[in-house]
């Protein structure tokens, strides 16, 4: 009768370790919410990952338009006090002129110029 039940018992005992905590219920339930919480709720990791992407960018282009805000309005003070630098901005962008002056545009043919 002993070895009757010697030959049922199974030979290895490696697989009870794992048998052990994977049938476990507070395992598996932990396994559970993990897994739920990192992929499918609307919380989840890579939500808040994506998420966290999207404010570095805007905190990036943040910092770009503040410096870029700062140099513009450094101009535009410079050429406010300035009467010269009205004048040559007006010139330069706008092509005024004096009243009794003539302004000649110069312009170059790129087909011509790249060769």
């Amino acid at each position: 009768m002993e070895d009757l039940i010697k030959e049922i018992k199974p030979k290895s005992t490696k697989y009870k370790f794992l048998q052990k905590y994977f049938v476990n219920k507070y395992f598996v339930t932990i396994f559970l919410f993990l897994v739920w919480m990192v992929f499918f709720d609307s919380t989840s990791f890579l939500v808040i990952n994506e998420l966290n992407g999207e404010v570095n960018k805007y905190e990036n282009q943040l910092a770009y338009y503040q410096t870029e805000y700062e140099k513009n309005d450094q101009f535009y003070k410079k050429l406010m006090n300035n009467k010269d630098e009205k004048e040559k901005f007006a010139r330069e962008n706008y092509f005024m002129k004096k009243p009794n002056e003539e302004i000649f545009i110069l312009v170059v043919d790129s087909a011509k110029a790249v060769k």
